[in-house]
């Protein structure tokens, strides 16, 4: 009985743990860019995250996806989930976006996941839900309005392409938190996180060969910084979505997302002074508010 209330205690922590990790993700972005453009630094990450879990994966003789085709899955959803999503994040970080912010426009995931699961999984919205997305849609257009600049760049502090990447992140979460609900149930959780982020590796690595000078400052705090991107984000964070993932509803999943904004926003503050004007806040709060309403329509 006790072990079992234990088992209880521990998958109820699964969720909240998982918020307090994923936002450090942003946090940590904002540490490490000063010392390495962004596709080469996920890169990197990718590639010690992977020197980690094979012999991981050998040691406990774990098994690997059953055939090309879960295969592929596996690498599409790679693509989507890792890939574009963190290639957006670190990128409109890079390009001056602040990192609540940037968690703020993520955190929108479970508005697009609820618009875009009638088509994919055949769920239908409600009227509480709708209402929900044009609440977040209003609560983001006045975050966006708050930071509009009366100088050179749209934005303040930013441009349009830090604000395209982030929605190309957005989107890429959204879209591979569904394909990978639907198409990767047979997925082995650790092999198949490897095979994700080996597709990652590939695009983030194009990436920086097309785009980037792959120079890195090994300064203490970019060392810090990736070790802990490695092993508490890249390990531990993901293979928490995954579990979470596989043993949820999309939308139920996709509805922790709401609270890392907040909770990054915070953590940005305390270290980075970084500010939202009031009518930027205002929005932040009409935003998750109507997040809240798309979740609670779900349930």
């Amino acid at each position: 009985m006790t072990s079992e209330r234990h088992r209880q205690a521990a998958l109820a922590a699964m969720p909240i743990l998982f918020v307090a990790l994923w936002s450090t993700g942003f946090i940590g972005a904002k540490f490490g860019l000063p010392h390495a453009e962004p596709f080469t630094f996920l890169f990197v990450r990718c590639v010690l995250t992977l020197m980690l879990l094979v012999p991981l994966i050998l040691l406990m003789k774990a098994d690997w996806p059953r055939g090309p085709r879960l295969w592929g899955h596996i690498a599409v959803s790679g693509l989507l989930v890792h890939g574009a999503y963190l290639g957006g994040v670190f990128y409109g970080i890079y390009q001056g976006m602040p990192a609540g912010l940037a968690a703020l426009l993520v955190g929108l995931q479970p508005l697009l996941t609820a618009a875009l699961a009638g088509p994919l999984l055949n769920e239908r919205l409600g009227k509480v839900q709708w209402l929900g997305l044009v609440l977040g849609l209003a609560g983001i257009a006045l975050v966006l309005g708050g930071k509009l600049d009366p100088g050179e760049r749209l934005f303040q502090g930013f441009g349009i392409g830090a604000l395209t990447s982030v929605l190309v992140a957005l989107a890429g979460i959204s879209v591979g938190t569904l394909y990978q609900k639907r198409f990767c149930t047979g997925m082995p959780l650790l092999s198949g996180t490897v095979v994700q982020y080996l597709s990652t590796s590939a695009l983030v690595g194009f990436g920086a060969l097309l785009f980037e000078t792959r120079e890195i400052e090994w300064t203490p705090t970019f060392m810090l910084t990736l070790g802990w991107l490695v092993l508490v984000l890249s390990i531990s964070a993901i293979l928490l979505l995954m579990a979470l993932i596989r043993r949820g509803e999309a939308s139920r999943v996709a509805s922790l997302f709401y609270l890392v904004p907040p909770v990054t926003a915070l953590e940005a503050w305390w270290l980075f002074d970084e500010r939202l004007p009031p009518l930027s806040l205002a929005g932040m709060a009409i935003a998750i508010a109507g997040v809240v309403l798309v979740v609670r329509g779900r349930r």
